[in-house]
């Protein structure tokens, strides 16, 4: 039995290492069949792709974008408006909500696309009112100027104040607020083993407060 398995292992593996040899085996006689324009040509427009991503990340740096901040609640209206991406996290001085500023901090500088912002909502009456914020910490998942979505707490995030930068990642993209992959994230592998860390420091087992 374990031979049957084990053979039926090696062809899986071989036929993966062909279909793998076959498709570099394709895009190097693609290659080949290339003259000098046509390198060129493509040479100047991986240059001018590259030119145009400098260009949005300098305009998303002068944004604010790639740091956590505090802001007023007075700024948070001209903030989703001049970020077509925004996270702000509403919150108070807890634990719960120290512990979302790490994972916050972490992200902001992994996904420069985002602008990632916080807001004391003792001190922002008007605004919790007007988003209907009641529980501490919340996200709210800002794109085009209008809120799409709300992280509430940890319930969604498995209820527990030992989730992984990640797990908080994968929630926000599902908003599409950022992006996993591609540009403007600055690890496009998530780089994991980092990521997944805990940032838990204590044994208290609250995941919310009520505002």
């Amino acid at each position: 039995m374990d031979g049957v398995v084990s053979q039926i292992l090696e062809k899986q593996v071989l036929s993966v290492a062909k279909a793998v040899e076959d498709k570099l085996d394709e895009q190097i006689a693609a290659l080949e069949r290339l003259d000098p324009d046509d390198i060129e040509a493509l040479r100047e427009r991986r240059m001018l792709q590259m030119r145009r991503a400098a260009e949005r990340r300098a305009k998303w740096r002068a944004l604010g974008h790639g740091e956590y901040a505090e802001v007023p609640e007075k700024e948070f209206f001209s903030a989703a408006k001049a970020s077509e991406r925004l996270v702000c996290h509403f919150y108070r001085e807890n634990w719960p909500c120290e512990v979302m500023d790490k994972h916050m901090s972490i992200l902001a500088k992994q996904h420069v696309e985002t602008r990632f912002i916080k807001v004391h909502a003792e001190k922002s009456p008007f605004l919790t009112e007007k988003l209907r914020i009641v529980v501490l910490p919340t996200l709210a998942l800002v794109k085009n100027a209008k809120v799409e979505d709300y992280v509430v707490g940890f319930d969604q995030l498995g209820g527990k104040d030992d989730f992984s930068t990640d797990d908080l990642e994968e929630r926000i993209a599902k908003a599409q607020v950022i992006f996993l992959d591609g540009e403007g994230s600055a690890n496009p592998s998530k780089q994991a083993a980092a990521s997944k860390r805990s940032v838990r420091q204590s044994d208290t087992g609250n995941s919310s407060d009520s505002d």
